[in-house]
């Protein structure tokens, strides 16, 4: 039951930084950012809110050096595998192959964060 709280709690995360990335793309973009450098840090600010919040409150794990190396590589590797499965799902279509791969790479995120990044 404790896997099912802490997941459930990843995934509030996920929701808040994926708002987060949202509202911080849409406020650069408006302001005249090209596109790219506001979704460059969009994806930063998100990234940077799960960090603090998965490691505060779902994973309740001491901040170092080594643990935010090993988040920024379990976010970068979700990013690519995200990639790597939209183009292996391309024949579900854009939004088939987006909703075949999200939960897959939220899946594997969350077991590589509560097993190696935040043990």
């Amino acid at each position: 039951m404790r896997a099912m709280q802490t997941l459930g709690k990843f995934l509030t995360v996920g929701l808040s930084n994926t708002l987060l990335s949202f509202l911080v793309y849409l406020g650069l973009f408006r302001s005249g950012t090209p596109y790219w450098a506001a979704g460059a840090l969009a994806f930063a600010a998100g990234a940077a809110n799960g960090y603090v919040l998965n490691r505060r409150w779902t994973f309740r794990s001491a901040d170092s050096t080594g643990t935010r190396v090993r988040y920024l590589a379990v976010t970068l590797g979700g990013l690519l595998a995200t990639d790597a499965l939209l183009a292996a799902f391309s024949p579900l279509g854009s939004l088939g192959a987006y909703v075949a791969a999200v939960p897959l790479v939220t899946l594997a995120t969350f077991a590589a964060n509560r097993s190696w990044t935040f043990p």
